[in-house]
């Protein structure tokens, strides 16, 4: 986790032209910027105005490591799409790249997205049901054992 500021948009490219120096052998050289509206990726490549928005949340609740990971995936959609190659998931000259640079395919979820407010436990057989939406236990059984539930508190 890292516990420092939000980067400004100047240090934010530094770091990801180091990155791209690094392990592309090519310079960066258009804009990165951090989306606050991004909620469920890590970032995203947008080939039409050639820019690289990130999630900061990522940047705050992630480490380090998984951070550098998913800019690594981006550069990797912005060099192939640079290059007239095809930056895409699903094409072989992306998934080849990825491997190379060992660049992740995926960003993990973010601890604070996995929140789950409601928690019922089986009365028989003690299973935990972990749920982001309250449920009736009456009307609901244990899918083990068919045993009444109740909320664990």
């Amino acid at each position: 986790m890292l516990d420092f500021e939000i980067l400004e948009e100047a240090q934010l490219f530094n770091l990801v032209d180091t990155l791209s120096s690094e392990f592309f052998g090519k310079p960066y050289l258009d804009r990165v910027v951090f989306n606050y509206r991004l909620r469920t990726t890590g970032g995203r490549y947008i080939p039409k105005y050639r820019l690289i928005e990130l999630n900061p949340k990522y940047y705050r609740e992630a480490s380090y490591e998984e951070f550098v990971g998913i800019i690594k995936h981006e550069l990797c959609h912005y060099h192939l799409h640079i290059e007239g190659k095809g930056y895409q998931h699903r094409d072989p000259e992306f998934k080849q790249l990825l491997k190379e640079t060992n660049s992740p395919r995926f960003c993990k979820p973010l601890p604070s997205h996995n929140k789950h407010l409601y928690e019922y436990v089986c009365v028989s057989c003690n299973h935990v049901y972990k749920r982001k939406i309250r449920m009736n236990e009456k009307r609901y059984r244990c899918g083990i054992c068919n045993g009444k539930l109740k909320k664990n508190f």
